[in-house]
């Protein structure tokens, strides 16, 4: 190839991959400029991140998901154009022309054209309400048509398309406020590309209990209205009544300009290019989702970004060629993860199919084994995907597994953790060329060297370093890991810090607002952090701020900090209720009691359940009930059962020696006392407990974050126990030991776990992370080597003394009750949309419509 200094690049395109192969020449020329650069953009703007569009509508402005200002263009000497397609290629004088009437020449030619939204031939789609998907300024027409059409704002929207890009644009729609929210997809499932049948089924219920309405095998026959949009009308007869629509049923490659120029193109679209991606002329290049190459478009970020990578080398005369690439892909679906890697179809018996599923918690995973059990060829996720970036690498790499395949996505036996056996040794165990960074092309070992030999250990140094983490955002969880194996293998101290508000770890946070005495979530942001705060910082600092001075949740500016489920002392539940659970200690109860539980369940239309924590749940309770079936509750003796806190739970208790023949200890009584001291407490967690009163533990004690167990001699004490879908039996911590200093081991144990913990990792995870584990543990704890069991009892006593039920705060505060209403104009008026239908003799909410 010619690479002669002067030459001239014309680029026709501004998007993601138009821009990046700018990036990537200007950085393999770095002072030489032997090419002379020159951009033409359609639109009004410099690139930006289609990727993350959606973002838009969270807050995000223009700037914001901007690539690069203007200032970059010129200060790498590149000639920009914006708002200037370009109209003709002139292949013989080598010349382009745009609708401006530029001329410019041209010794290489890029076409980075990208896409345009596929718009199936339905009658109607030119109306007024209808819109497509793909720029800033579709999503800018959007939201000021949803706020205002002609009859008011829109209450009822719908998506054309149940692809990846449908439900992105279903979000939005969601972010608008709509009051409903349709997913019209024409095939039998959503993401049919990405997920099979089980999947998709697992997917769908866990976005219709988020307020979406799906409509699958759905062929739209006509858009219905004069000249606005007021519906849909399908093939099979049905009808949806829409204020506004927004088609998002694919792409198509924007190639117009190339057959105008006589290029070679697919019958089906596309302009086909070679290996090296040149066009059917040499000297021009076809990439991102305009090209053809090997027999397909390729739709993500990744791959355009090679496909500059690989344009740019050529340029520079590197030997450097396009192969077929992974289109795994993983992503967050309005809050579901869904992953897809390799071979997501694979079928026996060419395979062995390994899959695991939990309706209940809207989780499903499936991986392909090769039929000799050795390899991984590929797998879905949906709900759970953190296991996504170690199966992708285990995956590509062809790493050997390990003996039992779904230790993969279930832990393996011994509860070290989803996946340990793959690798052997976690991230650090992948080969040196692992690819880690897709997007990007960045390798382990890239990575690896700037942490170890530059210093870079941190997410935003290696992001301008290396440029990982800046595409998608996938790889983010695993060079976070690898951030910290690097660190900890050069004997440096590992700080796995909150968020990039809050670049502190949750043990450093926690210390610091004790410090500084910060009380709320504006105090620590103007005090330690920096931005606006996110959804991971707010819940975090909620936690440590109600761990340090257990004040009311939702008082001094505390409730817009909280989970949802926080804010409303309940738990949200399918069709828009939630869910009651008032405390009972130890599952002991009066009959007299219980009889106020079943008339408080009739008198608001309750749905009764008895869980397997021994207590009873209530289901079905409009928000504006809640303050009075509390009250009523509060009345009879009862308290919050902290159901929808990261707090204690349960204490589980058998009957123990008051009644059982084989009791040794009263395991009731010492439940109730545990429970009644510990409740309340917030914590990086959720806690379980439980009371045996022998060692034939009907308790099921050992599977609790710590657990109690009766011996001839006193109470054995065992932590760091789960159940759910990763269980892992608790260790000793402290055996034969009287009540009294049990309760002592217990005290400091939890307050030892809410200081060091990370946000959101149960006792079991941050125990088998402990380096020294259990033997640790028992050293401060049992021992107190750090000499601290003083201020952790002391701490733990305060939490206790300060206890008060968040229900009867609301209660007794007007003001608090004022905020459990469905509409604040009208504060008596219930949810009309809630609807109730009749199963064994109870009722239950339908399904959210």
């Amino acid at each position: 190839m010619n690479t002669n200094t002067n030459r001239q690049v014309v680029v026709i395109g501004n998007g993601m991959v138009g821009y990046k192969f700018c990036e990537k020449l200007v950085a393999k020329q770095k002072n030489e400029r032997r090419f002379a650069l020159t951009v033409f953009g359609e639109e009004p703007r410099v690139a930006y991140d289609r990727v993350h569009l959606s973002a838009y509508f969270d807050g995000k402005t223009a700037d914001d998901l901007t690539l690069a200002p203007q200032e970059w263009y010129a200060e790498n000497d590149i000639t920009l154009y914006l708002t200037d397609p370009v109209v003709d290629i002139d292949r013989e004088r080598k010349e382009v022309r745009s609708h401006h009437g530029v001329v410019v020449p041209y010794d290489y030619l890029i076409l980075a054209t990208g896409s345009g939204a596929f718009v199936p031939a339905v009658a109607g789609v030119e109306k007024d309400g209808v819109f497509v998907y793909r720029t800033i300024e579709d999503l800018e027409l959007i939201q000021s048509y949803a706020r205002q059409t002609r009859n008011g704002p829109a209450r009822r929207g719908a998506i054309l398309g149940g692809g990846l890009l449908g439900l992105e644009a279903a979000k939005a729609l969601l972010d608008l406020g709509m009051e409903e929210t349709h997913v019209v997809e024409f095939a039998p499932r959503l993401m049919p590309r990405q997920i099979d049948e089980a999947g998709s089924g697992v997917l769908q219920r866990q976005l219709e209990s988020l307020g979406l309405t799906i409509h699958l095998s759905k062929s739209t026959q006509e858009i219905t209205g004069d000249d606005v949009i007021t519906g849909m009308q399908f093939a099979d007869g049905s009808h949806v009544d829409v204020d506004m629509l927004i088609i998002s049923a694919g792409i198509r490659p924007r190639d117009e300009l190339a057959k105008s120029a006589g290029l070679d193109t697919h019958p089906r679209g596309g302009i086909l290019v070679d290996n090296f991606l040149q066009t059917s002329d040499p000297a021009i290049f076809a990439v991102g989702e305009c090209a053809v190459a090997h027999h397909m478009i390729y739709g993500l970020v990744a791959p355009g970004y090679e496909m500059a990578e690989v344009v740019a080398a050529r340029l520079m005369g590197e030997e450097k060629e396009f192969r077929p690439y992974d289109m795994s892909t993983k992503l967050k679906l309005i809050g579901t993860d869904v992953g897809s890697f390799g071979d997501p179809f694979a079928a026996e018996p060419a395979c062995r199919t390994i899959v695991y599923e939990n309706k209940a918690k809207g989780v499903y995973k499936r991986i392909n084994v090769s039929a000799d059990g050795k390899e991984l060829l590929g797998g879905i996720l949906v709900g759970d995907a953190e296991q996504y970036n170690m199966l992708l690498q285990t995956c590509k790499n062809r790493t050997i597994l390990p003996p039992d395949p779904e230790d993969l996505i279930l832990g393996s036996r011994g509860g070290e953790g989803a996946g340990t056996g793959a690798t052997a040794g976690g991230v650090m165990g992948l080969p040196d060329d692992a690819l880690i960074c897709s997007c990007e092309a960045v390798t382990k070992v890239q990575l690896c060297q700037q942490i170890a030999d530059n210093g870079h250990n941190t997410i935003d140094a290696l992001k301008k370093s290396t440029k990982a983490c800046t595409g998608c955002g996938g790889c983010t969880p695993m060079v976070k890991d690898l951030i910290q194996a690097v660190m900890k293998q050069q004997g440096l101290y590992v700080r796995n810090v909150i968020c990039e508000h809050l670049e502190y770890s949750r043990q450093e946070l926690i210390d610091l607002v004790k410090i500084n005495s910060l009380k709320t979530y504006s105090d620590v942001l103007d005090a330690l952090g920096k931005g606006d705060g996110c959804e991971v910082c707010k819940p975090a600092v909620a936690s440590v701020l109600a761990s340090l001075w257990n004040e009311n949740i939702l008082e001094n500016g505390h409730a817009t900090i909280q989970d949802s489920n926080d804010r409303f002392l309940a738990n949200l539940q399918k069709g828009g209720t939630y869910s009651v659970v008032p405390r009972i200690p130890g599952g002991e109860i009066t009959p007299d009691k219980l009889i106020v539980i079943g008339q408080v369940a009739k008198k608001y239309g309750l749905y009764t359940k008895i869980t397997g924590g021994q207590r009873i749940d209530l289901f079905g309770a409009h928000v504006g009930d809640l303050p009075q079936i509390w009250e009523e509750l509060i009345t009879a003796g009862f308290e919050s059962g902290h159901a929808y806190g990261k707090s204690l739970r349960t204490v589980k208790s058998c009957v123990g020696s008051t009644w059982c023949r084989y009791g040794v200890q009263d395991s009731v009584s010492f439940a109730v006392e545990v429970e009644e001291r510990y409740k309340g407490i917030r914590s990086p967690h959720k806690l379980k407990s439980g009371v045996s009163g022998c060692i034939r533990e009907c308790a099921e004690a050992q599977s609790k974050d710590f657990g109690i167990i009766a011996t001839e001699k006193g109470w054995n004490l065992y932590v760091g126990g789960n159940g759910g879908s990763k269980p892992q039996h608790a260790q000793l911590l402290a055996a034969d030991v009287d009540k009294e200093t049990c309760i002592r081991l217990i005290d400091r144990f939890l307050m030892f776990y809410i200081k060091t913990a990370d946000p959101l990792a149960r006792t079991a995870t941050w125990l088998t992370k402990m380096e020294g584990g259990i033997k640790y543990l028992k050293a401060v704890i049992v021992d107190d080597v750090l000499g601290i069991a003083a201020d952790l009892e002391r701490d733990m006593q305060r939490l206790v003394d300060t206890f008060k039920c968040e229900w009867k705060e609301v209660v007794d505060n007007p003001e608090l009750r004022k905020r459990f209403t469905h509409f604040v104009n009208v504060p008596d008026q219930k949810d009309p949309s809630i609807q109730f239908e009749s199963l064994r003799g109870q009722k239950r909410a339908k399904e959210w419509a």
